[in-house]
């Protein structure tokens, strides 16, 4: 009786082990189209030219922040990996601004950093540091998180275009999210 017990076990665990392996080998490993196996000169090419006032548009990073948040509409794009790329421009109180290319993929919650921006000579800056963060691993990353709520990944889907993004920053949220 113990082994007949045992035999249904055994074949269930086999049977989510073969599942589990077929699951893992079928997934496609995700590649950034921009910047995979890619000198940074190549992807320089493909930045968006450097944020003008004119095209900033605010937008609301939640309570308890002295900054302002804006991102360039002219930048905005959806590629065909479903990545939404765009500048952001930080403000101070102060007037100081910090600017960024960056990536949004909704389907994992992750950001990256392409470039920074030379305020100086109003170019782009190779990132640092270039890898896909998880937006819930690091505090800083609180305007990227809200972005991605309220207005490029709503309920986790991904806008569908870059006139669809811009249309839910001028709104103040993606009409698919109560906030």
């Amino acid at each position: 009786m113990y082994q007949k017990f045992n035999k249904p076990v055994n074949a269930a665990l086999h049977l989510i082990l073969v599942l589990s392996i077929t699951a893992c080998a079928s997934q496609n490993k995700f590649f950034d189209t921009l910047d995979y196996n890619r000198d940074w000169e190549a992807i320089q090419s493909n930045l968006p030219a450097y944020p003008q006032p004119e095209n900033l548009l605010e937008f609301d990073s939640g309570p308890a922040t002295s900054l302002r948040y804006f991102i360039d509409a002219k930048s905005i794009s959806v590629d065909e990996k479903r990545v939404i790329r765009y500048s952001i421009v930080i403000q101070s109180q102060q007037g100081a601004n910090n600017v960024s290319y960056e990536g949004l993929r909704c389907e994992t919650r992750e950001r990256k950093r392409y470039a920074t921006g030379n305020n100086d000579i109003r170019s782009w800056v190779r990132a640092n540091t270039s890898e896909w963060q998880p937006l819930e691993a690091v505090a800083q990353l609180r305007a990227q998180r809200e972005l991605a709520k309220y207005y490029f990944c709503p309920r986790g889907l991904v806008v569908g275009s870059p006139a669809e993004a811009v249309r839910a920053l001028k709104a103040g949220v993606h009409p698919m999210v109560i906030r």
